[in-house]
């Protein structure tokens, strides 16, 4: 398995995986989640892949060509250096990780979030931070697992 950025050819995996994401998220809470949408349109997706600033990495595997893609981790620099109350630092927040449902458990996730860190490194960013959905207990865990902590809390009343 190989780490890379991921192109356009990966589109048609990236859409199929996006789309497992929006299932765990439907399931979990479908007062807020559409099933059988889409995050992107493939223009979108075209964009992103282009903008140097949301840097997109697939899990890449040869020996499973059939599927090719078996996961992948949308970033996007955040750059706080204008902020008249934080400090300036830069931030890269993975808006999104996924590992195909039938490869789970086989630490792609966590080769994922490692070359994403080194990425991250690398490119002089301060932190790298995320989101996960309280109703996603697995990815709750993974996270904690990979010594991730939470830096802050989004909460709501539903009316």
């Amino acid at each position: 398995m190989i780490i890379r950025r991921a192109t356009r050819e990966d589109l048609p995996r990236l859409i199929d995986l996006l789309n497992q994401v929006l299932m765990v998220h439907y399931e979990g809470r479908p007062d807020l989640f559409r099933p059988h949408t889409r995050k992107y349109t493939d223009e979108q997706l075209c964009q992103i892949l282009a903008d140097e600033t949301r840097p997109v990495f697939v899990a890449y595997d040869a020996s499973r060509s059939s599927v090719g893609v078996i996961g992948y981790a949308f970033c996007i620099a955040e750059d706080f250096s204008h902020s008249n109350n934080m400090q300036p630092i830069q931030t890269l927040y993975i808006d999104d990780l996924c590992v195909d449902e039938h490869y789970r458990g086989d630490h792609i996730g966590t080769a994922l979030y490692k070359y994403v860190l080194g990425w991250a490194r690398s490119h002089s960013f301060y932190n790298v931070t995320l989101n996960v959905w309280c109703c996603n207990l697995k990815a709750m865990d993974f996270y904690r697992s990979l010594g991730l902590t939470p830096y802050k809390v989004g909460m709501e009343q539903v009316l």
